[in-house]
């Protein structure tokens, strides 16, 4: 009789600025099945990100991320996420300004909710200067795949002048903060 462990994934979207950004994060961790750019959040179906971009969707620039909790937990996922953006800044994240850029944390289930809020509370609480936290929960709903250009967009393009100048400092930070919820890399061929 063989011995397995079931392994079952959880779901959540976060938004922190673009979507570029986050998915790069979030692919690096291990546990994460997926981590898929799209938009939600918003009141318009199916929409491009011509149309995301303009911020009159309402939807956020999110990453659905698929995890296996047995290997990361959603608590480990929060502190990657905050980490890696200003959840003080409001519908902005650097020189990407708009409500499509908003701080968000789309949860599937009242538990990553209270654990969102728990969260905040003491991040707001250990901040020296006060400063409010502006990341929005939001009821997980239904999330937009974004165009295939965009998929694992800082994987095929990290030379490129945005790649390079703000994706990769983060990519960095986790690499040297996290380096334990980091995904195992096989042996060198």
């Amino acid at each position: 009789m063989e011995n397995t462990r079931e392994h079952i994934t959880e779901q959540a979207a976060f938004a922190g600025g673009c979507f570029w950004c986050t998915e790069a994060i979030f692919l690096m961790l291990r546990g994460i099945r997926s981590a898929e750019p799209g938009y939600t959040g918003g009141r318009t179906a199916g929409p491009p990100y011509g149309e995301v971009s303009t911020g009159t969707t309402g939807h956020a620039e999110a990453v659905l991320v698929e995890y296996d909790p047995h290997e990361i937990s959603f608590r480990e996922l929060l502190v990657v996420f905050f980490a890696t953006h200003d959840p003080t800044a409001l519908n902005r994240q650097g020189n990407d300004t708009g409500t499509q850029y908003r701080s968000a944390i789309f949860y599937a289930n009242n538990t990553q909710k209270e654990e969102a809020e728990a969260f905040i509370k003491a991040l707001e609480a250990a901040s020296p200067g006060g400063k409010k936290v502006v990341t929005t929960l939001e009821p997980f709903g239904v999330f937009y795949i974004a165009e295939e250009h965009h998929r694992k967009y800082y994987e095929r393009n990290a030379s490129q002048p945005y790649c390079s100048l703000v994706i990769a400092p983060k990519v960095i930070k986790v690499q040297k903060e996290f380096a334990k919820l980091l995904k195992k890399k096989g042996p060198a061929l």
